[in-house]
């Protein structure tokens, strides 16, 4: 039981140490001028940056797959009328 009572005391103030720790990350990040905060806040200005050329991207990948869709129908449009231009060159000789 004491042995079990040592641990158990030991576990308590590690956790304490640790909840320590923890509540002064949590107050350097509230300090806009410490090194924590402002690689936290560097972080997250490139976090929204990325996520916006991301959108910005998807955006372009959707544009040029319309556009892409479209130069197949023409394509194939293009094909036929080939054939046709050929067939009816055929019969003219």
């Amino acid at each position: 039981v004491a042995a079990l009572q040592d641990e158990k005391n030991s576990l308590m103030s590690e956790n304490e140490i640790m909840n320590d720790r923890l509540e002064q990350l949590d107050d350097s990040l509230d300090d806009p001028n410490s090194v924590v905060a402002k690689k936290y806040f560097n972080a997250q200005l490139q976090l929204e940056q990325l996520q916006e050329e991301n959108f910005r991207l998807e955006a372009a990948k959707d544009d040029y797959r319309v556009h892409c869709e479209d130069l197949e129908k023409q394509l194939i449009e293009l094909q036929h009328r080939n054939n046709e231009l050929t067939s009816l060159a055929e019969e003219s000789r």
